[in-house]
């Protein structure tokens, strides 16, 4: 069976600062009693949990959740009705034990789990789970660190989420650690980690939510625009800058999504003329406007094509902060991949659209991207994709915020 992780992405490598990344590199193996612990369980329901490291009881066992907060983690599946070593499988981010010079459990670094995480992917493709569980933000990291490329953040930005992955084609379902429950003293910590379980156990019974293609049309003349009767759109621009208002600032590129599943882009015309289909589809009454933070839109729309957006009816950052007010969950990149599962979409274009200085004013290098070749395609694809994201994103967000 084809691997679905390329083979550069699992073979030995090093990483930018020289370091390798081979499973004896990192030497936890040389100070352990049990190295390379393999994975437990027999996974009859196709669960994969993910721990951080094993400690000195699962060292000395050769077999993870042995102490304390394993019996904590046995304990609270038994009354979900999953058997921890029966029903499920569990890993680590790292396979051997971490300890300080003083032969105390220590948290494994970055460097560890990078050197460890060809074992977990491996772990996954071999064992094709329905349900990933990662514990804490170790877990987290070994299963999505190498993929994320922004801030990753704490457990406490990801616990919670239902991921249908698209890389892994499974369910990930981030929760705390046993062990900062455990400290927690049967504080709200528990509460919040029990149906945090729930929630992820119960997707065993939901279908797989599988990301489908949009098509997506570049266009030069906008006339077809002029054809959109769809009740709503969402837009998107990708620009020169933060701030339409300073000197040299203009609009790159825009990208209509008139559903979920299609996208009209191009790059955009210098005449008032030839944007006159794309002006018209603004100013339409009848016709609503979605947008990731409105603002922007209507600001660069105002300022740069002398056209005031009629019929905001969405705001797709707005909605996510209502939903859920944790910091650091509104970005569209991030919303992407919790509720579509689809990870770093802008990896390419993202080194772009970030200025040469500090100020919001500052021109940034998209001028550079569209100048190479095929450059102005990779633009234009992910200004596509963020429309129909924000469309789709849309329809959800009403989906949990209209029943109230």
């Amino acid at each position: 069976m084809e691997s679905f992780w390329p083979s550069k992405q699992t073979e030995s490598k090093t990483r930018p600062d020289g370091k390798a990344l081979t499973c004896i590199s990192c030497g936890l193996s040389k100070q352990c009693k049990s190295p390379k612990i393999q994975p437990y369980g027999n996974f009859k329901k196709k669960i994969l949990f993910i721990g951080e490291a094993p400690g000195e009881v699962e060292d000395a066992r050769r077999k993870p959740w042995q102490g304390k907060t394993g019996k904590l983690l046995h304990r609270v599946c038994e009354e979900l009705k999953i058997d921890l070593f029966d029903d499920c499988l569990s890993i680590n981010a790292v396979n051997c034990r971490p300890v300080d010079k003083q032969g105390n459990n220590q948290a494994p670094t970055n460097y560890e789990m990078d050197c460890c995480r060809r074992s977990i992917l491996q772990t996954i493709e071999q064992y094709k789970p329905k349900v990933i569980i990662p514990l804490g933000t170790a877990a987290v990291y070994s299963l999505i660190g190498h993929r994320w490329k922004k801030d990753l953040g704490t457990i406490s930005k990801w616990r919670g989420w239902t991921i249908p992955d698209q890389d892994f084609q499974t369910w990930i379902c981030p929760t705390f650690h046993p062990s900062y429950v455990e400290r927690s003293d049967n504080g709200p910590e528990l509460t919040v980690w029990v149906l945090d379980l729930k929630h992820a156990f119960e997707m065993l019974a939901q279908p797989f939510l599988k990301h489908v293609e949009p098509r997506i049309d570049i266009i030069e003349d906008l006339y077809m625009l002029a054809n959109i009767t769809n009740p709503e759109i969402a837009f998107d621009y990708e620009t020169t800058g933060l701030k339409p208002h300073a000197e040299g600032h203009r609009i790159i590129c825009c990208a209509v999504a008139p559903s979920e599943s299609h996208a009209y882009v191009f790059m955009m015309p210098k005449t008032r003329a030839e944007r006159k289909p794309f002006i018209d589809l603004l100013v339409n009454p009848k016709i609503g406007k979605i947008a990731q933070n409105m603002k922007y839109e209507h600001a660069w729309s105002l300022v740069r094509l002398k056209t005031e957006v009629q019929n905001w009816v969405w705001d797709t950052m707005l909605a996510s902060h209502i939903l859920d007010s944790r910091a650091g969950i509104t970005s569209l990149q991030f919303q992407v991949y919790v509720q579509f599962g689809v990870i770093d979409y802008k990896d390419e274009t993202e080194p772009y659209l970030k200025s040469y200085g500090d100020s919001a004013n500052d021109i940034n290098r998209i001028q550079a991207l569209i100048s190479k070749p095929g450059g102005k395609e990779i633009l234009m694809k992910r200004c596509a994709l963020d429309a129909v994201y924000e469309f789709r994103l849309a329809q959800k967000q009403r989906e949990n915020l209209l029943p109230f």
